[in-house]
């Protein structure tokens, strides 16, 4: 219901709704489509929330990632770049909840994605393709099944490195906290981090 509230007050603003998380527009994301394409949730919710107007799905959810390849463009994000991360080789890591269901997220290729690399490349920084991007890093069973967690991200992390990642980003909170609490021995770092640093934006932490 939290999603549904945030989705009407962005219809009710004539905006759009954009998620920084991919946890967060994965079920956002999944809501809206619910609310537009299921009759029975859409009534139960709007009676519930007892809405003016009900929504209806009417409200557009953007990741920043769309946001800078389809309204800023990747090429103008290179030209903004005053920081390129030359020569550092990045693996781009999705996990499972950015692109699935391909046909609800409408984000990119479920099974070859290139948003993420593309954003790399515009930072300046090479991307590193590997087989392991896409799978899930266990961090939704990190409290139920510890050591399955452990292991998808050990995974994860060793065909990073076996391809030649010298570093790790991604979109969500949960996937970065999860690698990193599991041993990862490269940094793991959020896109936006990446994307300071590139504008010359990032937070001086030494003073």
């Amino acid at each position: 219901l939290s999603s549904v509230r945030a989705l009407n007050e962005a219809k009710e603003k004539g905006q759009e709704l954009v998620t920084l998380c991919s946890a967060c527009h994965h079920v956002i994301k999944r809501v809206n489509d619910d609310m537009k394409n299921v009759e029975d949730i859409r009534t139960r919710a709007n009676n519930y929330m007892k809405l003016e107007e009900p929504y209806k799905g009417e409200t557009n959810v953007l990741h920043f990632l769309e946001v800078l390849r389809d309204r800023v463009g990747f090429d103008e994000l290179k030209k903004a770049v005053v920081n390129p991360l030359t020569g550092v080789k990045i693996g781009a890591y999705y996990g499972c909840l950015l692109l699935r269901p391909g046909s609800i997220m409408n984000f990119d290729d479920a099974e070859n994605p290139t948003i993420i690399e593309d954003f790399i490349r515009a930072i300046g920084a090479e991307p590193v393709t590997y087989p392991y991007r896409n799978e899930c890093c266990g961090g939704y069973i990190s409290v139920e099944s510890p050591e399955s967690a452990k292991r998808n991200s050990n995974s994860i992390i060793e065909n990073a490195k076996a391809a030649g990642a010298e570093m790790i980003i991604t979109a969500c909170p949960l996937c970065k906290y999860n690698l990193v609490k599991n041993g990862a021995d490269i940094p793991v770092v959020y896109f936006t981090e990446l994307l300071a640093e590139a504008l010359g934006v990032k937070e001086d932490t030494n003073e």
